[in-house]
């Protein structure tokens, strides 16, 4: 007799994974969830005191992130980064997170090795306002090699129809603020991986392994804090594709973001890749070189957000201004 677990897959392992995983996805729930995990489908209502509800979605992966943390055996944050690139997103449209699904690969569980990964996603959902409501995790032996993992997530966020951040405000002399980021995050690691030779060398105290998967910053509470005291006028999550094409995606018409390349401090590891031999431009088109977050906001207040983000923990910095014409991004 030929069993699922002769073919590879081992139901008892998911079983224990599952079990595992609620107790990271129990303190996530808000009173908007109306069940847990475990039925066909999570269901969720929406919040109270939304005039004209409009929901935001938004899907992302931590990329070969997560060929670092299996190379490390560290899985226990790469599930924040999972969260962070899909709230980070809606967020840039006014939007808050109501409720999050993550998706899990690999080509042999290990139900240790899954619970971790979810008590990362769980982790991420709480810095975010998101209720965890399921996810899927798939066994799937000869598509993916024994030990290999890949993670991706969904999610759901909702704000007022009139309250939309779409670019549509932004002008020219609008003061560009950059708020900073914990690190890579979670773009470029096929090139990082591909010039980073041993993720146990020493940078300023800690291995580049320790660097590398640091995770992903979640903006979500300080951004939605700042917002209800300032009119922000666009929001641009520098994720893959850098500054050059990440800016622009905030503007509606044709402005160019002039940005000052010394305006900002970048992190060790953004001189270490350009050491490693990666030419400036490359660096600005494929990282965040130290901004995770840029606003767009009336010139006015610009120093009133800076303040106000400091207050909220964030570091921030004037990094430029919005110019007419030209249609992308000028670094100087």
């Amino acid at each position: 007799m030929i069993t699922y677990k002769d073919a590879g897959v081992n139901i008892e392992e998911g079983y224990k994974a599952v079990k595992l995983m609620k107790e990271y996805t129990a303190r996530t729930l808000t009173s908007s969830v109306l069940n847990g995990i475990g039925s066909f489908a999570g269901m969720v209502k929406l919040p109270e005191g939304y005039k004209k509800p409009v929901l935001v979605s938004g899907t992302d992966g931590v990329g070969t992130k997560i060929e670092i943390a299996i190379k490390l055996k560290k899985f226990d944050t790469v599930g924040i980064d999972c969260v962070a690139m899909c709230v980070n997103d809606i967020l840039c449209h006014g939007a808050k997170p109501l409720f999050f699904l993550d998706y899990i690969a690999c080509g042999k569980l290990d139900s240790l090795i899954a619970s971790d990964i979810v008590k990362g996603v769980s982790e991420g959902c709480l810095q975010s306002y998101a209720s965890l409501i399921g996810g899927e995790t798939a066994e799937m032996p000869g598509m993916y090699n024994l030990g290999d993992y890949d993670l991706a997530g969904f999610a759901v966020g909702i704000v007022d129809e009139d309250e939309i951040i779409d670019g549509s405000k932004i002008k020219e002399g609008d003061a560009l603020i950059g708020i900073t980021s914990s690190g890579v995050h979670s773009n470029g690691y096929s090139l990082v991986r591909k010039v980073v030779e041993n993720y146990d060398e020493v940078l300023e105290g800690r291995t580049i392994g320790e660097i590398l998967l640091e995770p992903t910053k979640i903006y979500v509470k300080p951004v939605l804090a700042l917002m209800k005291k300032f009119d922000i006028h666009g929001m641009s999550h520098i994720t893959g594709g850098g500054f050059y094409e990440n800016v622009p995606r905030m503007f509606k018409d044709n402005f160019t973001a002039e940005i000052k390349k010394d305006s900002f401090p970048r992190q060790p590891i953004f001189q270490y890749l350009i050491n490693k031999g990666v030419d400036e431009y490359h660096m600005f088109n494929t990282f965040n070189m130290g901004i995770g977050m840029v606003l767009a906001v009336d010139s006015s207040v610009k120093n009133h957000v800076i303040n106000e983000l400091k207050a909220l923990g964030e570091e921030a910095y004037e990094i430029g201004k919005v110019q007419t014409g030209g249609g992308g991004v000028c670094l100087i």
